[in-house]
């Protein structure tokens, strides 16, 4: 790991800038279980479609019945050494952007900007109106579930839905622009915690890699590129990131 760790910092030092990609690995050391892997949510539960949110009022009960559970391990969740280990690699002016498939808010809570974090599947602190796309925070939404409306509904009549990504709902176009721009002009691109197998962000480090940039994958199971990249650690998070901003910045 440690030959891994200087290689990175290395680039890093050259190239003065990293963007970082993060999936739920990261967020699984805060007490957020992912979707995936053995126990992880899609195991718990049959994913929601958006189209059956959107035409079926029984299906947006159950979304919200989940949602209102999931909500009370997110609320006691909070960033990890490694969300902490990238906020203070940004404070130092090493970090371009953070772009995340996770939904957590976790690397806004460790003190990184909004507008420094691209989140390519939204956000589950927050809701959206799916009529006239107002935003609002998610205890609205439940304040209304309490009040006896277990589909909760905007004022315009519209369907409330938290501003993430279901299946089959389209990925938000600015984020995702934003984000290929940012790997194909990366010289320093870092994985974390991602299996690299869900589309469209799954293309991103083949982005960053063919434009000649350096590619590293910190993630504890295998992912696409790993034949690909210029440094491949398999362990936690926390202890890789915590590891590079010591050698950074102390």
């Amino acid at each position: 790991m440690a030959k891994g760790i200087d290689k990175i910092a290395s680039a890093l030092r050259e190239h003065g800038k990293v963007v970082f990609f993060t999936g739920a690995g990261i967020s699984t050391e805060s007490g957020i279980p992912d979707y995936r892997s053995q126990g992880g949510i899609w195991e718990q539960f049959r994913p929601i479609y958006f189209d059956d949110f959107m035409t079926s009022r029984e299906a947006r009960i159950e979304y919200w019945r989940r949602k209102k559970e999931f909500s009370i391990q997110l609320a006691a969740a909070r960033p990890n050494r490694a969300h902490q280990a990238i906020a203070s690699l940004y404070g130092k002016g090493f970090v371009t952007a953070v772009i995340t498939q996770n939904i957590d808010g976790l690397h806004q809570e460790s003190g990184i900007p909004d507008e420094a974090v691209i989140e390519l599947h939204g956000n589950t602190r927050r809701v959206r109106c799916m009529k006239c796309s107002a935003l609002s925070p998610l205890e609205v939404a439940f304040a209304l579930i309490k009040d006896g409306d277990p589909a909760p509904e905007c004022p315009c009549g519209g369907y409330l839905k938290p501003d993430t990504v279901s299946f089959g709902q389209a990925m938000p176009e600015k984020e995702m622009n934003l984000a290929v721009t940012l790997s194909k002009k990366s010289r320093c691109f870092v994985v974390v915690g991602s299996t690299l197998v869900v589309q469209p962000a799954s293309y991103l480090p083949g982005y960053a890699r063919e434009a000649g940039g350096f590619l590293a994958i910190i993630n504890l199971s295998e992912t696409p590129y790993d034949d690909v990249c210029n440094v491949l650690i398999r362990d936690k998070a926390s202890a890789v990131l915590q590891a590079l901003s010591k050698r950074l910045i102390g």
